[in-house]
């Protein structure tokens, strides 16, 4: 039986081969859309199809049948219907409105869909709107989900035989795109844009995602070729960022594999035969700043352009909300928006009160991309490090990622080119209001002053989007050696070559780095300082588990333990014995958590230590832990009571309070906070009688790859949550328990390691 799919995939690969040169698509053709569907170990499909079209018709049905519920819970939150459905109390799920309840999402996502601002984006033809292969793909994903719908094959307990789930249309990939551009913008801020309300009527930004990535050069690797690691961070539990693996291939045309975000066409991250790239969330770069208005007496909805009035423009967004005893009611609220984007009054804790005399606008770079897709499909069409980031300068259609890119002739290359503001620090010194002469310099925001035209954002002669930095204004490296980010900003992508010059806008340089940052340059360093790269020493690296603030404080702390109480006997034992490491079965690692969760409660960093920040040793200082101060003592005893109430033994391997929980099995979670600098970074939820008992947000899709003398790279992957969140999926936990374990999968690339898989199974998808 296996040898006739076997046989049926060759066929139909090699059918595909043939009419990859011709014009016509099925679906032109008259005979609807079509996909081959090959999977091997662990659930990983390989797509191949002649269009990109039935690419995304394959692509979409795909990713249904792994992530059904998770699409539909998406397209609730885009469509502004999870009241209905939901109730509008209960919390949203997912980050496209962060930390909001579904009736604040609803009447924020609404208010996006009222002002057709997504489908106005989408009409552009031009670089400013979608490619046709993008628009191909769109429309393809969403025939795909339908047709999986069509055929009734939802096994997800989460929302098979929901009211909700609906089939899909291209405007529901379209806005959950936009969305995602404004993830760490506007959508931040959806409960402050949401209720904002003029005097007299009565109606956490800093919270990141995450990530890792290396691109080696030919100077650092053992066979003079790119070696490249992809580890991004996001949280476990968010459907509408859910990270997804599959290979998509169309014969000729395009061969690239890697993962994606379910509901969204194409690869956010992967390889092609002979150029492989990663990406990082640019966390400390801020893709929108606020505008302070001066309002005109008397008139606190009309505010002062250059001594000129201009009204604020009133949307009333109505949505539906489920009532406790069954039906609907419509609940409406009023938003306000001005020339330069919506009213606001609360950014993450920064209150902006909405006084006679002032309010505040949003403005966000990314409220005006419809170009991600773009700049997607240009790196999986590259085949070089050159032709990669000449996509990128063509389309700026990344949202908020630094780009790391390596290729088999061992050019490595960083570019922060994503959309931010044209805000240089000439400007924000000009026009930054007093709340913004405070914010800039200590977070980057920048509040502008808008009531003078002069203040808007600049404009470069290489920026396709007005308004935001072109690629010539945004920082950039190209090394032989290395390039290295773990989120702090540009500043240390290469620990030898500082990048210097910038807006601080973009982040800051010449500070300190975090201690995740410093432990992947220690690491790296330490590795060179052996011997050159191979891609099984970088996979080392990304298990190795170390913890940065260990190594540089926990003899420290031994030494104080051992002067207190004898009560802490055990617990000094423990740490002195611990190998700084967060493996599952480490002790020693969770009295350290506990230790110092509690001492950055009380202690703040610089005072954490003895010796401070030296801009000339930026990856070792600051160091030294300041065991004079009285609230370490006190952090370890604190912290040994707690374990101690919860019946935890001071000693407990890490894995066995650090863990989740598939289908009624416990399985054990290597990795730690990136806050401890543990460079596999995973976090949970603290339950004191139970450990952490849920991963919230860390490793996702994991890729290591090095390049060879063949067009076949020799390529390790995992998805660590694995690939489906459907409980009834085989391909549930699978992965899961591989990443308890530290192993890897060996990617199938080419054809024949495709036909090779022993699990092989081929599904022939058409368009019904």
């Amino acid at each position: 039986m296996l040898a006739r799919s076997k046989l049926a995939a060759v066929s139909v690969a090699l059918g595909l081969v043939a009419a990859g040169g011709a014009a016509a698509t099925a679906d032109q053709q008259g005979r609807g859309l079509s996909a081959t569907v090959r999977y091997t170990e662990f659930g990983v499909p390989h797509i191949v199809a002649n269009s990109y079209r039935d690419l995304g018709f394959g692509q979409g049905y795909a990713a249904a049948t792994d992530n059904m519920c998770s699409l539909a819970q998406t397209m609730l939150t885009t469509s502004a219907t999870r009241s209905k459905y939901l109730g509008g109390d209960a919390p949203l799920q997912g980050i496209l409105a962060a930390g909001q309840k579904n009736l604040v999402s609803d009447v924020y996502f609404q208010g996006i869909n009222d002002s057709g601002i997504v489908e106005r984006l989408v009409a552009h033809r031009g670089k400013l709107g979608p490619a046709q292969e993008v628009r191909d793909a769109v429309s393809g994903y969403a025939a795909g989900v339908n047709q999986f719908l069509r055929e009734n094959r939802n096994t997800d307990p989460g929302c098979k035989g929901a009211a909700w789930l609906r089939p899909m249309t291209e405007i529901d990939i379209y806005r959950h795109m936009y969305a995602s551009g404004m993830a760490f913008g506007q959508g931040s801020a959806a409960g402050g844009i949401v209720s904002a309300a003029a005097p007299g009527s009565t109606v956490d930004n800093d919270g990141d995602l995450g990530s890792n990535a290396i691109s080696l050069g030919s100077q650092a690797t053992a066979n003079g070729k790119g070696i490249s690691l992809a580890n991004p961070h996001l949280p476990w539990n968010a459907p509408d960022i859910r990270l997804w693996q599959s290979h998509l291939t169309i014969p000729g045309r395009l061969n690239a594999s890697g993962a994606g975000v379910v509901g969204l066409p194409l690869l956010w991250l992967g390889h092609t035969e002979t150029m492989a790239w990663a990406g990082t969330a640019a966390d400390t770069t801020r893709t929108f700043t606020l505008f302070e208005l001066k309002l005109v007496p008397g008139s606190p909805t009309k505010y002062l352009v250059d001594g000129r009035p201009e009204p604020m423009t009133r949307r009333d967004v109505t949505v539906a909300v489920a009532k406790p005893g069954g039906g609907t009611e419509n609940v409406t609220r009023t938003q306000w928006s001005t020339r330069y984007g919506p009213i606001v009054q609360q950014l993450g804790e920064q209150k902006l009160p909405w006084t006679a005399e002032t309010a505040f606008a949003m403005a966000d770079a990314n409220a005006q991309n419809m170009r991600m897709g773009n700049s997607t499909l240009k790196l999986m069409q590259a085949r070089s490090t050159d032709e990669a980031m000449q996509g990128l300068k063509e389309t700026q259609g990344l949202p908020w990622m630094n780009i790391f890119v390596t290729d088999s002739r061992g050019k490595a290359s960083y570019h922060q080119l994503h959309v931010v503001p044209n805000v240089t620090d000439a400007r924000a010194a000009e026009c930054n209001t007093e709340l913004g002469k405070r914010t800039y310099p200590e977070r980057g925001i920048a509040v502008l002053d808008g009531s003078r035209s002069n203040c808007g954002w600049g404009q470069d002669r290489d920026a396709v989007q007005p308004g935001t930095f072109g690629p010539g204004s945004l920082p950039s490296l190209s090394r032989a050696d290395y390039l290295e980010n773990s989120n702090d900003s540009y500043w240390l992508t290469n620990a030898r070559q500082p990048i210097t010059g910038f807006s601080r806008i973009l982040g800051t340089a010449e500070t300190s780095r975090s201690h995740r940052t410093r432990m992947g340059l220690t690491a790296i360093e330490e590795q060179l300082a052996k011997g050159k790269f191979s891609k099984e020493s970088l996979q080392e690296l990304m298990f190795s588990n170390r913890n940065q603030l260990a190594e540089l404080a926990v003899d420290d702390l031994v030494r104080l333990c051992r002067t207190m109480s004898a009560d802490l006997k055990d617990a000094c034992d423990t740490l002195s014995t611990w190998d700084r490491k967060h493996d599952v079965e480490s002790r020693g690692a969770l009295l350290f958590d506990r230790f110092w969760t509690k001492l950055r409660t009380s202690l703040s960093g610089p005072a954490q230590w003895k010796v401070p920040f030296d801009l000339a040793k930026p990856i070792t200082t600051p160091n030294t832990l300041n065991t004079d101060h009285p609230d370490v003592a006190k952090a370890l005893a604190h912290a040994v009571a707690e374990l101690r109430a919860a019946n935890i033994p001071v000693n407990a391997p890490w894995g066995d309070n650090h863990y989740v929980v598939r289908n009624g099995e416990r399985i054990p979670i290597g990795g730690g906070q990136n806050r401890w600098g543990v460079f596999n970074s995973i976090s949970g939820t603290w339950d004191p009688a139970k450990g952490y008992t849920e991963m919230v947000h860390g490793a996702t899709y994991l890729h290591a790859l090095s390049f060879n003398n063949s067009s076949c790279p020799d390529s390790a992957t995992l998805m660590a949550y694995s690939q489906s969140s459907n409980p009834a999926s085989p391909h549930y936990s699978d992965q899961t328990k591989l990443y308890s374990r530290k192993q890897w999968v060996t990617e199938r690339f080419c054809e024949k390691d495709i036909m090779a898989s022993p699990n092989l199974r081929v599904v022939e998808v058409r368009q019904r």
